[in-house]
C-alpha cells in the first residue's frame, strides 16, 4: 500500500471520530446565537457564553485539522503546511485545555454530572496542556520522537469528546439512562482509552530520537 493510500483510514477514522461532537459544537453555537429556549442544562452557556464558544472554536480546528498532522503521506508531500498548521494547532490544543479548566471552574455541575466527572476534566484538561506544550518546547529544542510521542498524547485527549459520544451512546442503548457515578466513569473510561491508543502506536513506531533531521512533525517551530 503507498503513503498516500495509507492515509485515507488514518483521516477517516478521526474525521469520523470528530463528526458527532462538531456536529454538536455547530448545534450549540445556532442555539447561542439564535435565541433558543434556556432550560437547566444549557442555561450556563447562555449566561458566560465566552468560555464556551472559544472552547469549541479551537476544538472543532484542533481535531479536524489536526487529523492531517497524522497523515504520513499529506505530511511528506506539504512539509512546509504542515509547520505552519502545527502552529496553529498548537495555540487551539492550549485554548481547548485552557478553556475546558475556565468551564470547569466557573460553570455549575449541570443535572447528570457529579463532582468525580469535575476531578476527572481538571485531570485530563490539565494533561492536554502539559501533553502539547511539552510537545512544542521539544520541537524547539529539535527532539522530534518527543514531540511526535506528545502531540499524539495531546491529540488524543483533545479528541476524547468523539469517544465519549461513542461510549455513552453505546451504554444509552444498551443499558439507559446513565448516573452521575456511570457518565463520570464512561467520560474517563474515553479519555483512558484514546491515551492507550496513543501510547500503543507511540511504542510501536518507535522512532529513533534525533536532533539534527529538520523538523517536520506537528507544530514544528519552523
Amino acid at each position: 500500500m503507498t503513503t498516500r493510500r495509507r492515509d485515507w483510514p488514518i483521516l477517516t477514522g478521526l474525521i469520523l471520530l470528530s463528526a458527532v461532537p462538531t456536529f454538536g459544537s455547530a448545534l450549540r453555537v445556532v442555539a447561542l446565537s439564535g435565541g433558543a429556549e434556556v432550560t437547566p442544562a444549557n442555561e450556563r452557556f447562555f449566561d458566560a457564553p465566552v468560555p464556551v464558544l472559544l472552547h469549541i472554536a479551537a476544538a472543532v480546528t484542533f481535531s479536524l485539522l489536526g487529523a492531517l498532522q497524522f497523515a504520513p503521506g499529506f505530511r511528506q508531500r506539504h512539509r512546509a503546511w504542515h509547520r505552519r498548521a502545527g502552529r496553529v494547532l498548537v495555540g487551539c490544543g492550549l485554548m481547548v485545555a485552557a478553556t475546558g479548566w475556565w468551564m470547569n471552574a466557573t460553570y455549575p455541575l449541570p443535572p447528570g454530572d457529579g463532582p468525580l466527572l469535575m476531578v476527572l476534566r481538571y485531570l485530563f484538561a490539565g494533561g492536554m496542556f502539559v501533553a502539547i506544550a511539552t510537545g512544542f518546547v521539544a520541537i524547539r529544542r529539535r527532539r522530534l520522537h518527543q514531540h511526535r510521542a506528545w502531540m499524539m498524547r495531546g491529540y488524543a485527549i483533545g479528541q476524547g469528546a468523539g469517544t465519549q459520544a461513542v461510549l455513552l451512546s453505546t451504554w444509552a442503548l444498551a443499558v439507559g439512562p446513565t448516573t452521575q457515578l456511570s457518565r463520570a466513569v464512561l467520560m474517563g473510561a474515553s479519555w483512558t482509552l484514546n491515551l492507550l491508543v496513543a501510547e500503543w502506536l507511540i511504542r510501536r513506531r518507535h522512532p529513533a530520537p534525533t536532533t539534527a533531521t529538520r523538523p517536520t512533525t506537528l507544530a514544528a517551530a519552523g
